[in-house]
C-alpha cells in the first residue's frame, strides 16, 4: 500500500461505533464523515516539523457515579500511548491533565515501557488533590515553558453551548470539570500552540466543536444538549478515543518511513500498561464505571481489534 492508502486503512480501522453511540447514524452526514482530511493533515503536522515537534497532551473525563469516582481509562491511556511512540522517535512530549491521570501515566511509563518521565509540581493556586492539573512529560523541558508545537487533547470534557460540560447521557459535570484547571486547558487547545488536535468519540470532547450542531444532534442521543462547542485546527472522531490516538502515532511512522517498536501495538504490553494506570490512578472504565482494566465496556479482544489491525497495517 501507498502511505496514503495505509493512512486511509488506518483509518477506517478506528472508525467503528462499539458502543452503538450513533457516531454514524446517518450514513451520509454524521461524526465520522464530518472532516475527513483531518487524519491524514493531522499525521502530516506532526510528522512535518519534526526538529522542533514538542507534544502537549492533555486528557481527563471524571465519572462522578464510578465505584469509585475516578477518570476514566479512555483518554490517559491515549496519552501514555502517544508518549510512548514519540519517546521511541526522539520527540519529547507531556502530558498536563488532572493529578490521577498523570499519577497513573507517572507510574505506568517507567515501570511497564521503560520510558523514562519528570513530573512537574502542581502551581501553588491549586489546591484538591483530585482535580489539580499536573504534568509529566518525557523530558525536563515543559509544554508549559511554551516549547510546544501541538497541542493535543485526547477525551477531554470540553464546553457546550450553555458554558457546561455533560456525560454522553445529558448529566451535567460542570463541578468536576469546570474548574480553574479545565479553564486553563481550554484556552490552551483554543490559542496555546501551533497545531491543535481534538480526538474524541461521543461529541462532549474538546475538537467536537469543528463539527457543526446539527449534524450532531441528528446523530448522537442528547448530541444538542452535550456537543462540545470548542474546536481544534484537526478532529478525529473515533469508536474509543485511544483508538484515535493509537492511530495518529500510527500515521506518524508511516509518513516518516520509520518501523514502531515491536511493543507498541502489543495487546498484551497494552493491558499490562493499562493494569498499572488503573491500580496507581485509579482510573475507571468509563461506561461500566468500575475499576477494572477495561475500556468503555469492551472485552479485551474487542477493543484491541484496532490496535491489532493497525499493526498489520504497519507490517504490510
Amino acid at each position: 500500500m501507498t502511505p496514503d492508502e495505509k493512512l486511509a486503512a488506518i483509518l477506517a480501522a478506528v472508525q467503528t461505533d462499539p458502543g452503538g453511540r450513533g457516531l454514524a447514524r446517518d450514513p451520509d452526514d454524521n461524526l465520522f464523515t464530518a472532516h475527513p482530511g483531518d487524519f491524514a493533515a493531522a499525521c502530516r503536522s506532526l510528522a512535518g516539523k519534526w526538529d522542533v515537534t514538542f507534544l502537549a497532551l492533555t486528557t481527563g473525563f471524571y465519572i462522578p457515579t464510578s465505584e469509585p469516582p475516578a477518570y476514566e481509562t479512555d483518554g490517559p491511556l491515549g496519552c501514555a500511548f502517544l508518549m510512548r511512540a514519540m519517546a521511541s522517535l526522539g520527540v519529547p512530549a507531556g502530558t498536563s491533565a488532572p493529578a490521577p491521570c498523570v499519577r497513573a501515566i507517572a507510574k505506568a511509563l517507567p515501570a511497564v515501557a521503560s520510558v523514562p518521565v519528570e513530573e512537574v509540581d502542581a502551581p501553588d493556586d491549586h489546591h484538591d488533590p483530585e482535580h489539580v492539573v499536573l504534568m509529566v512529560s518525557t523530558t525536563v523541558t515543559s509544554p508549559r515553558d511554551g516549547a510546544h508545537t501541538h497541542l493535543i487533547a485526547v477525551e477531554h470534557a470540553g464546553r457546550a453551548a450553555d458554558g457546561r460540560c455533560y456525560s454522553m447521557r445529558g448529566r451535567d459535570v460542570s463541578a468536576y470539570m469546570l474548574g480553574a484547571d479545565a479553564d486553563y486547558l481550554d484556552r490552551r487547545t483554543l490559542i496555546g500552540g501551533d497545531v491543535t488536535i481534538g480526538i474524541g468519540d461521543g461529541g462532549n470532547e474538546i475538537g467536537m466543536g469543528k463539527i457543526h450542531p446539527d449534524t450532531v444532534a441528528k446523530n448522537i442521543p442528547n448530541g444538542s444538549l452535550i456537543h462540545c462547542r470548542v474546536p481544534t485546527d484537526h478532529l478525529i472522531v473515533a469508536g474509543v478515543s485511544n483508538w484515535g490516538a493509537y492511530a495518529l502515532a500510527a500515521g506518524v511512522y508511516v509518513l516518516r518511513g520509520q518501523a514502531p517498536p515491536p511493543d507498541l501495538f502489543d495487546p498484551d504490553r497494552e493491558r499490562q500498561i493499562l493494569e498499572v494506570m488503573v491500580r496507581e490512578g485509579p482510573l475507571v472504565d468509563g461506561v461500566t464505571g468500575k475499576q477494572t482494566a477495561t475500556v468503555d465496556g469492551l472485552t479485551w479482544d474487542e477493543y484491541t481489534k484496532p490496535l491489532v489491525r493497525i499493526r498489520e497495517i504497519l507490517e504490510g
